[in-house]
């Protein structure tokens, strides 16, 4: 058996391997058909020269992510948040210094200031805002772990997550899942279809649900245009819901008697405590949707200052720290691990990604995609592995550039007009297929690791990607037939 066991482990390690060779194969394949230098937009003056070695540290850190923790001598090293930084940052100061030395400082300190100033540092507030605040509240009390009562409240966090951000209610909720969970011993495929929901589709009705569509209100996109995505959000959710109703009742009837006995006994009702953080993620979400320096603050003539959203979001979080009653988060299991392993991985994420999106800038309106279907697709496989955000901003600016300022019912939005059904198709693909890998979407690598701190066995880095393609590729096929038109 332990042979067996060996052979199957030296076996995801090949295939592994495998899978990122072929990646950095591919990259350098479409470098030796895309390779040139032009126009790149309002972010980078031309593209870096040999970029096919710069986009490396990007696939290396990704390759780390994934392999790492297959590799029996190197899984306990790579655990520590301090190793992964250490990594991470590695990898940032590589792709900086390529850049310095390919193309000057002008775009080494532009690298830094995309990927850190104006990318990673609001984005890490936000989430850690939200992890703060709703690390506060706690809810207890232990419903029998039904398929019902799980579904339920997976139902409750695809409602909230586009009014709260789908990391205030993965946060919210995904603690209750687990203490509800607590006597099972099957309960991963759980997390995964609460990653995919409450994470992700759930997000995609307002603009502070997810981040791309934050982004695009950002650039003018009206704050309700995205409630006219809730054919797609409730298709999504429902056919999600259900699989996971059907799933969850199957493995609820492998479950040991025993455990099943002693969830059945022990029955507490439902309790919320520490509701004060409550109005702390409000204001949170207010800030979020009303602070922004490129507008007037609510039709006045005064634009609020660079970072004081930010800075809104970090007093929220001290008073939420100050408020929340004395030894809640203790009982709440709250800690920073895992908030500080996001920080860690996507501080890398969001600088080596950089020249990868300098290639897309300069290269997207050569990749021929017109389509909404082409649009859906090609922003969503990105978002799988770019981070969803900036991902959506490259595409956002891509479908404007073709969109047609005289066709009937355009959006128009800061710098021009975009065609709807484009921006239909960025925005869905973006938020729905940053469920395809835990590094699509911040809460992704959360909510695993919470997961994985209260003893569940989460799967690996490709073994996530095997759900994903599973369950939502099929389904994401199912929506281009019916919506990408």
């Amino acid at each position: 058996m332990h042979g067996t066991g060996e052979h199957h482990g030296r076996s995801r390690l090949a295939l592994a391997v495998a899978c990122v060779c072929g990646t950095i194969l591919l990259f350098v394949l479409a470098a030796g058909k895309l390779h040139g230098t032009g126009a790149v937009g309002h972010a980078h003056e031309h593209l870096p020269t040999l970029w096919g070695v710069g986009i490396l540290p990007f696939v290396l850190l990704l390759g780390a992510i994934a392999i790492l923790p297959l590799v029996p001598r190197l899984a306990m090293w790579w655990h520590r948040n301090l190793n992964k930084l250490a990594v991470a940052l590695f990898l940032a100061v590589l792709t900086v210094g390529y850049l310095y030395a390919t193309e000057g400082v002008d775009a080494a300190s532009l690298a830094i200031d995309h990927g850190v100033v104006w990318e990673f540092v609001p984005f890490i507030l936000l989430l850690f805002s939200l992890y703060v605040i709703a690390g506060g509240i706690l809810v207890t009390g232990d419903l029998p772990a039904h398929p019902w009562t799980n579904t339920a409240i997976l139902g409750v966090g695809a409602l909230i997550a586009s009014v709260v951000g789908t990391t205030g209610a993965s946060m919210l909720l995904i603690r209750p899942l687990l203490q509800t969970n607590s006597e099972r011993r099957r309960v991963a495929h759980t997390v995964i279809f609460f990653i995919f929901i409450v994470s992700n589709a759930g997000g995609c009705l307002l603009p502070v649900g997810d981040p791309p569509l934050f982004l695009g209100y950002l650039h003018g996109v009206p704050f309700l245009w995205t409630t006219s995505l809730w054919p797609e959000w409730a298709m999504v959710c429902a056919a999600l819901l259900a699989l996971h109703h059907v799933l969850d009742e199957w493995m609820w009837r492998k479950e040991r008697p025993a455990d099943l006995q002693r969830d059945e006994s022990v029955r507490i009702p439902i309790r919320v405590e520490g509701t004060i953080n409550l109005l702390w993620l409000g204001l949170a979400v207010t800030a979020v949707a009303v602070v922004n320096p490129h507008r007037t603050l609510l039709g006045t003539d005064w634009h609020p200052w660079p970072f004081i959203r930010e800075g809104l979001l970090v007093l929220f979080s001290v008073l939420s720290l100050a408020t929340t009653p004395r030894g809640l988060r203790t009982r709440n299991r709250f800690s920073y691990g895992a908030i500080l392993e996001v920080a860690a991985l996507f501080g890398g994420i969001f600088v080596t990604m950089q020249v990868p999106l300098m290639v897309l800038l300069a290269k997207g309106g050569e990749l021929g995609i017109h389509s909404p279907a082409q649009f859906f697709w090609i922003t969503g496989m990105l978002s799988s592995v770019l981070d969803n955000a900036p991902t959506y901003e490259v595409f956002f600016q891509t479908a404007s550039t073709i969109s047609d300022p005289s066709m009937a019912g355009v959006v128009h939005i800061d710098r021009g007009v975009i065609d709807p059904a484009l921006l239909r198709a960025v925005s869905l693909g973006a938020v729905f297929m940053g469920a395809n890998t835990y590094i699509g979407n911040g809460p992704n690598f959360m909510v695993k690791s919470i997961a994985e701190q209260a003893g569940v066995r989460m799967p690996t880095f490709f073994g996530y990607m095997l759900w994903s393609g599973a369950v939502l590729i099929p389904l994401f096929i199912l929506i281009t037939i019916i919506f990408m038109h």
